[in-house]
């Protein structure tokens, strides 16, 4: 059932205040908006960017951390659905990275699932994804 716009707005606050940690490589700030359970799961855009529970979470955004000096979000269009305790999203953020040698802007986007623990929302999952580039509007698999 789509949510209240008081649990919504909970929800998407959560999520942003996660990806502001993200922003500003505050490793642990971050990692707080994570369930602590060992079958937390985060897949990520790289092919090798998938990990359950907390320490390989942790490893995957140690080494993101490294890769850039600057980054911040945009989000845009989202939905959040909720029963009893758990909420699920959809989300597009446009990402926005100075690493050393280049800049990018890419849109991506974010799936999750939290769960209400306490006066807090915690990620149980979240996955992101690019649009396939070789894929046009319209079209339902890629050309090549």
């Amino acid at each position: 059932m789509r949510a209240d716009a008081q649990t919504e707005a909970e929800v998407m606050n959560a999520v942003k205040q996660c990806f502001a940690a993200f922003a500003k490589r505050d490793l642990n700030a971050m990692l707080t908006f994570f369930a602590p359970d060992p079958d937390v799961v985060v897949i990520g855009t790289g092919r090798d960017e998938k990990g359950i529970g907390i320490a390989q979470i942790r490893a995957i955004f140690k080494r993101a951390f490294s890769q850039f000096n600057e980054a911040s979000f945009d989000f845009g269009w989202h939905s959040v659905s909720v029963a009893g305790p758990f909420a699920w999203l959809a989300t597009d953020i446009i990402l926005h990275v100075k690493a050393s040698d280049r800049e990018i802007s890419r849109q991506i986007r974010l799936t999750g699932v939290m769960e209400r623990r306490g006066d807090r929302w915690l990620i149980l999952q979240s996955h992101d994804s690019v649009a396939d580039r070789d894929q046009v509007d319209g079209e339902a698999f890629p050309r090549k």
